[in-house]
């Protein structure tokens, strides 16, 4: 008798009852090593301590940092395999159905190509318009050369890359 009044009071009809969870992850990863390839070529290594990927109602996927290590992200040479750009950050977010990435806090990027390496507050990548930005201040530095500016845009390659309202360049001696 007693299994039939537990049963009895066990279940309600009341859907303010049941808790809101559509803020909450779909998935979670925790200390993420993710490697993407195509046709057996590596194209991107990710490392990230926190992964949290939300089906609706944006579909989004977020990286976080934890305990002091950042969100990293390798990106490899289609043709030859070789690292071209590596970007760390305190924090990203994939916006996947509409093709754009946001790198927030104490971002740093490194063109191996070039040489360059970028600091910034944030950057934004844009997959459909190819394009690279940030419209918050930027440092750029190449060899023993610094740059400073409000901002920077560039092609989804970093081949032409643009300091916006660029202010002088420093050369100093490592």
């Amino acid at each position: 008798m007693s299994v039939v009044i537990l049963f009895a009071y066990g279940c309600s009809n009341n859907m303010q009852a049941i808790p809101d969870r559509s803020d909450s992850a779909d998935q979670e990863l925790v200390n993420a090593h993710v490697h993407r390839s195509e046709s057996g070529h590596l194209q991107l290594e990710l490392d990230s301590p926190l992964i949290y990927k939300y089906e609706r109602p944006l579909a989004k996927t977020e990286y976080r940092s934890a305990k002091g290590e950042q969100v990293k992200m390798r990106l490899f040479d289609e043709h030859d395999g070789h690292l071209k750009i590596s970007i760390a950050a305190d924090s990203a977010i994939s916006y996947d159905d509409r093709n754009i990435m946001e790198a927030h806090g104490n971002v740093t990027v490194i063109d191996f190509g070039s040489g360059d390496t970028i600091y910034l507050l944030d950057l934004i990548w844009n997959s459909n318009e190819d394009r690279i930005y940030s419209d918050n201040p930027v440092r750029a530095r190449n060899g023993n050369r610094l740059t400073e500016g409000d901002g920077f845009t560039s092609d989804g390659r970093m081949e032409n890359l643009q300091i916006i309202h660029q202010r002088g360049v420093i050369e100093f001696n490592d």
